[in-house]
């Protein structure tokens, strides 16, 4: 057998391996939820939450940190609502357009699943 055959049939059965790996490893949308929880929670604690001052937790006595945790199961439902996927079986695209009412500006994301992990790769204030 010619070397550029062996290394031919050597790359086809590693194209052939990586695409079952990144099969087996295509996250489902129950990962995508948790994950775009976690990402808006960090947000909202990180950002939002730093934003309001003191005055204002004192004067209405609540917790911002506190407000956002409890609300997880809401915003997972939220997410779970305004979730595509499209599924190419090695890899998925996850499309969230989350909008809560008229006041709250909306936002558009765009994220890849692959090897169990996502990357989002289009964050937009939608208007």
């Amino acid at each position: 057998m010619k070397p550029s055959t062996i290394i031919a049939y050597v790359g086809a059965a590693g194209l052939v391996a990586l695409g079952v790996t990144m099969a087996k490893t295509n996250p489902s949308q129950a990962g995508y939820e948790e994950y775009a929880v976690q990402r808006l929670t960090k947000y909202l604690k990180n950002d939002v939450c730093i934003k309001t001052t003191n005055f204002i937790e004192n004067l209405i006595k609540f917790n911002c940190g506190k407000l956002v945790d409890s609300a997880n199961p809401q915003i997972q439902e939220v997410i779970a609502r305004t979730t595509e996927r499209q599924n190419y079986i090695i890899f998925s695209i996850y499309r969230t357009d989350l909008k809560l009412n008229s006041w709250i500006p909306s936002y558009r994301f765009e994220t890849v699943g692959a090897f169990d992990q996502f990357y989002t790769y289009k964050a937009t204030e939608q208007k």
